[in-house]
């Protein structure tokens, strides 16, 4: 039998996946002898009867035609591109439709609370090019525009699949099935506001920025990008969603810059603190120029390290004009946290340089999206800052928190090494 030309946890392809089925291995066979008991593949709790708990009442919910609200939001796969699957989502939970799809509302929520509501979002998917005018994209479109969620029906192929997987690198995706039909059944209420910028013959950088100030959020602002709604009319086209939202954190960062560089700076170091889902943030802002950097500092056993004996940190950075080349080492979070960042320095009419410790420690037991990242961020911000008159005070009081000695940041850095000689 030939393998699937694609990775999984029975046929890992690429070195890290390679690493964690070594160190962790998981068979059919050792979960026979556990039957969740022994804990034979080493984890602190059985994923198999997590995802079973779980599981059960929801796949007794699934139909080949469900009726239900759907949140204001959509997903677009990026598999096959430019042919890629999309479709809308229908809640299994009627109360709390809204809440489901928005992780602006999520922020304090448990790994357990987080799969919760994912399980309880059913996903459709049918193929379509990224420049269909097709009924179901309008369909949508339209309901991704909406402020509310809109009851819809939707008849699959066959009844959804409840895909959860207990892999320690998939992030929670709940029943997905194959769309055939798809009717929008409620009233979709569209702002005013968002009618008129994404009507106007505009760039998407443009329309993104002008929703960003009218308030309204990133999440949302993703979403419409990611539906081919923003933009001039020729350039329209689906955004495969786990690009939308990284592009979408880079173009409000962007565009709020071109004011922050002009603003005057910080006049003392202050720090900043946070800790959600195992994430820990220290972030400095410094008196200077625009100039951004950021730490990932990943514990040794965590699920993305688990061959490593020793935390492992990447770093990366840009200065007071930006960044030319996307942060690979980083990805999608570096965007995030920069752009939680600018949104608190234009709040404070101030530019400054600014450092991000980030912590993942072995308790981080799956991967939840970047929305962590930028929340987490969000939240230090709320709290009252430490304030120094030195960046040596300041990286004393940041140390006590760090789990990893500050030395070990410092022969990465970029902008604290240029600052040293001034500081110390």
């Amino acid at each position: 039998m030939s393998l699937s030309k694609y990775q999984s946890w029975d046929n890992p392809r690429c070195e890290i996946l390679k690493a964690l089925a070594e160190a962790k291995p998981m068979s059919n066979k050792l979960c026979l002898e556990c039957k969740g008991g022994r804990l034979l593949c080493g984890r602190e709790s059985c994923p198999l009867l997590s995802k079973i708990h779980i599981q059960s009442p929801i796949e007794q919910t699934l139909k080949k035609t469900m009726f239900g609200p759907s949140p204001p939001s959509l997903f677009v796969g990026w598999m096959g591109y430019p042919h890629v699957f999309v479709g809308p989502m229908v809640s299994l939970d009627a109360e709390n439709a809204q809440h489901l799809d928005n992780p602006a509302e999520w922020y304090g929520a448990d790994f357990n609370e987080i799969i919760h509501m994912r399980s309880n979002l059913a996903r459709s998917k049918t193929k379509e090019h990224i420049k269909s005018n097709s009924r179901i994209v309008m369909d949508v479109q339209e309901l991704t525009l909406s402020k509310y969620s809109v009851d819809v029906e939707l008849e699959f192929k066959k009844a959804p699949h409840y895909s959860l997987s207990f892999s320690p690198i998939s992030q929670p995706v709940g029943p997905t099935g194959i769309l055939e039909k798809f009717k929008i059944a409620g009233n979709v209420h569209i702002p005013q506001k968002v009618e008129k910028v994404v009507t106007d013959e505009l760039k998407s950088v443009d329309s993104a920025s002008l929703l960003y100030g009218k308030n309204f959020d990133v999440y949302y602002i993703s979403k419409v990008l990611s539906a081919g709604i923003l933009g001039m009319q020729k350039n329209k086209k689906l955004v495969p969603t786990r690009w939308s939202i990284t592009a979408t954190d880079d173009i409000l960062a962007k565009e709020m810059l071109k004011k922050i560089r002009d603003y005057p700076k910080v006049n003392e170091f202050s720090v900043y603190s946070n800790t959600y889902l195992d994430n820990h943030f220290e972030v400095l802002l410094m008196p200077g120029a625009w100039s951004f950097e950021q730490f990932e500092a990943w514990s040794p056993n965590t699920l993305w390290t688990l061959a490593m004996d020793k935390p492992t940190i990447t770093q990366e950075s840009e200065g007071f004009d930006g960044r030319t080349k996307y942060a690979i080492k980083e990805g999608g979070g570096y965007y995030a946290g920069r752009f939680a960042v600018c949104e608190q320095l234009e709040k404070m009419h101030r530019q400054a340089t600014v450092v991000i410790f980030r912590e993942i420690y072995e308790s981080y037991v799956m991967p939840v999206g970047v929305w962590e990242v930028r929340e987490n961020v969000r939240h230090a911000f709320e709290s009252k800052p430490r304030k120094f008159n030195t960046m040596k005070d300041a990286l004393a009081d940041i140390k006590a928190r760090l789990h990893i000695p500050m030395d070990e940041y410092l022969k990465k850095s970029a902008l604290l090494r240029q600052r040293k000689l001034f500081d110390f």
